[in-house]
């Protein structure tokens, strides 16, 4: 693919709001994990929350959208001054010339849990100012974020699971190299619900110790929630990063496990180098999906090998924000964009001892390195995985 410019960027988790507080927490080895109560769920796990959900309020011309989901969705928004760069972008472009492309799992799922506790006790009608459409449906945040932002270019939502805000780079792109738009607002924006929480812990991957990738004795994810969003253009005058390659692919092996080997991981990195037209010697650092769960970082490691080699350094940051499910894909692309920035790869965290079956070169610590290409892995359930590459402009 022609590289994309990638003219401003950020993300909110519960490290922080911000690429500075998030950089921070990753240069101090600060997880942002905690051990604490959300709503009324009673599980024994860690948790990743972002402070200021609950207190954030919508524009009165936006009240039709309040959900934890879309109250995340605006802070991220705002996050880094992200909203006035867009503004920038559409004064020069035009607003319909701008997409939105966002990822979600859940998106506000939490609104209808909570609209269910005020059913009407004869008729079982759900309440009356309860908006599915605006709140629950995983459409209602790219309307959202595109009535925000002012756009009016086309607006999709991605929902392939933990890949999803990954994904819509690669829809971003192929929709800049049609001409059909010039620019695009991508990322994930995914909030912490009852469902997810019990979900998980149903499939029994949820763990009830802080989330350990790479570890020996990894007993599964622990879930956070995040909101991330870039800013894409065919053309810009100073870059913050560039977009070098998408990798995709969808293996199918099964509903939630992962191919055993990693296969579609594979074909994914290796559609990613390929679109950018790099061989594997070219990447510097490699952000995995690593969520901890025995099966994943074993397949996932498998795929790396297979690409990569042993050489490649490499970690999860799942550990600092916990797994943002359909947000993770973005999330771990600011993370990879700030690694290019800073020159620095961020260590796993928590781990406390190495699998010796896990092979890949797997950082415990953060390193200083100038960095010139990374890239960043994500996969979801039903073998839907997805790679990004990154780099410094070419």
């Amino acid at each position: 693919m022609k590289p994309l410019a990638v003219s401003d960027y950020t993300v909110v988790s519960a490290l922080g709001a911000g690429r500075d507080a998030t950089v921070s927490a990753l240069r101090e080895g600060r997880s942002g994990l905690a051990r604490k109560p959300f709503e009324t769920v009673a599980l024994d796990t860690w948790i990743g929350e972002v402070d200021g959900v609950d207190g954030q309020r919508l524009p009165p011309a936006l009240a039709e959208f309040d959900c934890r989901n879309n109250r995340l969705a605006l802070l991220g928004l705002q996050a880094d001054g992200f909203a006035a760069s867009v503004a920038v972008a559409r004064e020069r472009l035009g607003p319909q010339r701008i997409g939105v492309f966002v990822g979600t799992s859940t998106s506000g799922i939490l609104q209808t849990e909570l609209a269910y506790r005020r059913r009407d006790p004869a008729t079982g009608a759900l309440p009356a100012d309860f908006r599915y459409a605006q709140t629950h449906n995983t459409g209602s945040v790219a309307a959202f974020v595109r009535q925000a932002l002012d756009l009016r270019g086309p607006a999709v939502v991605v929902s392939t699971a933990c890949s999803s805000s990954a994904k819509v780079f690669g829809n971003a792109a192929r929709m800049i190299a049609l001409g059909l738009i010039d620019a695009a607002v991508v990322g994930g924006v995914d909030s912490l619900c009852l469902t997810t929480l019990y979900g998980f812990n149903s499939l029994e991957l949820l763990s009830p110790d802080i989330c350990r990738p790479w570890d020996a004795a990894r007993r599964g994810l622990s879930l956070g929630e995040a909101a991330a969003f870039a800013l894409l253009e065919r053309d810009a005058t100073r870059p913050r990063a560039w977009l070098r390659g998408v990798g995709e692919s969808s293996d199918g092996h099964h509903m939630s496990s992962p191919h055993p080997e990693g296969a579609g991981a594979a074909e994914a990195m290796r559609g990613a180098l390929a679109d950018a037209g790099v061989g594997p010697e070219a990447i510097d650092y490699l952000n995995l999906h690593g969520t901890a769960t025995p099966n994943n970082d074993a397949a996932e490691d498998l795929a790396v090998q297979a690409v990569f080699g042993e050489r490649l350094p490499c970690s999860s940051t799942k550990g600092a924000t916990g797994h943002t499910l359909g947000a993770a894909g973005g999330v771990e692309a600011a993370i990879a964009m700030l690694a290019l920035e800073h020159g620095f790869m961020p260590g796993g965290l928590n781990r406390q001892q190495p699998d010796d079956a896990l092979r890949s070169r797997y950082l415990d610590a953060g390193r200083e390195a100038p960095l010139a290409m990374v890239a960043s892995n994500s996969f979801g359930f039903g073998g839907s995985n997805a790679c990004l590459v990154f780099g410094v402009a070419p």
